[in-house]
């Protein structure tokens, strides 16, 4: 055997714990897949003192993340600290400058700035891998970057936040309302310090905008991403979408056309009869469609101890192993920046209003999607005993921008009580 892959690990949360019980636990099985002994030399962390669930007591340690990342004795930089900027960034470029590989689950750096983390580690000469940032234990960017290489790839849609999956699907099962489940997944820790980073669809789009980046060849350009959170759906629209033959889903959509790249994560309806359709608790899906493979789809643990620390082993064991890929499958200089648009797909929407009940109201509504050139498909009025009118309209397909038209000239005839849920029908 070779000399042994030596680690340093920043951040001993749920993953950093993972990683060391698996490289405890598997040492030997480890080795033999790699060639090499799996060492870890330091590891860094607030707080020295913690109970982890984990034997420490043969590591060095590090207060200061960045001293970990200059270390001489370490190959392989582990940053598992999170956060898009602060130590997390200034250890990875520290580590990066000192000649080391960087493995990362940190979905957010990337997603801000991994066009310059990319080139820095390109010129470096070092690798920079990130399989735990999207998906946790799904392999997709393997799947990506290296089965499927030789693909034009033409769509990428997935449900890629287990928490939202949760209280989509506990609001089906249970009846319950959005508040009621949010504070149920808050309870058992599902939802991060801040909520707004998985109900408001902003972790799901960080992942979104590094596979499209991988897929399409694109600089990763998370601005230029539309997010919509599941914050106004309701049980009511849950209800009305199953019998119309759909579920509701925080579904995360991108293709590439010739005006652009529309990267897009808001909340949809799928058929019953759709593998997205089936997915329920915190599970995680990815669809790839490619010009020569077809569809392929990706299933598992999206989150979790071992499904991420998985990830992140693996990574390990490619550099280990030798392997040296582009950080998104090409060189980071080639990667193209285009402009970003909403969609180039028309598609059938769901709308519930909350129309005054009022004579008239309804024929308003009409009027401002003919206007716009969009005909309705299904239209649904439910018994009401208050003032407002709740209403289900369906529409033939069209494009959203088309859709945003009719929108406006329904809000300035002030027949709606409050905005509209716009839901986009996905054909998967």
């Amino acid at each position: 055997m070779s000399n042994p892959i030596r680690i340093g690990i920043a951040g001993l949360g749920t993953v950093g714990a993972g990683l060391i019980k698996i490289i405890q636990k598997n040492s030997n099985i480890l080795e033999a897949r790699a060639g090499k002994p799996i060492k870890i030399i330091a590891v860094s962390a607030l707080s020295k003192s913690k109970d982890r669930g984990v034997d420490l007591t043969a590591y060095e340690w590090e207060d200061d993340p960045i001293a970990l990342a200059k270390r001489d004795d370490i190959d392989v930089f582990v940053e598992l600290i999170g956060g898009e900027s602060g130590q997390a960034k200034k250890a990875t470029e520290e580590a990066i400058k000192h000649g080391k590989h960087v493995v990362t689950a940190n979905k957010a750096m990337l997603a801000i700035h991994g066009q310059e983390l990319a080139s820095a580690a390109e010129n470096s000469g070092v690798n920079l891998r990130f399989e735990a940032a999207v998906a946790g234990g799904i392999p997709v960017i393997k799947t990506l970057t290296e089965s499927l290489a030789g693909n034009n790839i033409t769509r990428i849609m997935g449900v890629m936040n287990g928490t939202c999956n949760y209280i989509l699907t506990r609001m089906e099962d249970t009846g319950l309302a959005y508040e009621e489940i949010f504070e149920e997944a808050n309870q058992l820790g599902f939802l991060e310090a801040d909520p707004n980073l998985d109900v408001g669809g902003i972790d799901a789009a960080h992942k979104l905008v590094l596979l499209s980046s991988i897929a399409y060849g694109t600089q990763v350009d998370f601005n230029g991403a539309i997010l919509e959170g599941i914050g106004r759906i309701t049980i009511e629209d849950i209800k009305a979408a199953s019998e119309m033959g759909y579920r509701i889903k925080l579904l995360g959509v991108s293709s590439l056309s010739d005006s652009g790249l529309s990267q897009t994560m808001r909340p949809c309806l799928v058929p019953l009869t759709s593998p997205l359709a089936q997915l329920n608790g915190g599970t995680n899906m990815i669809i790839i469609e490619g010009d020569a493979v077809g569809q392929i789809v990706l299933r598992g643990a999206g989150a979790g101890e071992g499904p991420t620390a998985s990830a992140v082993i693996a990574d390990i064991l490619d550099i280990a192993r030798g392997i040296n890929i582009p950080v998104f499958g090409q060189p980071a200089n080639s990667l193209i920046k285009v402009p970003a648009i909403s969609t180039s797909v028309e598609n059938s929407f769901y709308l519930r209003l909350n129309l005054k009940d009022e004579a008239g109201i309804l024929a308003k509504v009409s009027a401002a999607l003919a206007n716009v050139g969009i005909s309705i498909d299904r239209i649904r009025q439910e018994g009401h005993e208050k003032d407002a009118a709740p209403v289900i309209i369906v529409t033939h397909p069209t494009d959203r921008d088309t859709l945003n038209k009719a929108i406006s000239e329904i809000e300035e005839t002030s027949a709606a009580i409050d905005p509209p849920v716009v839901l986009r029908i996905e054909s998967v």
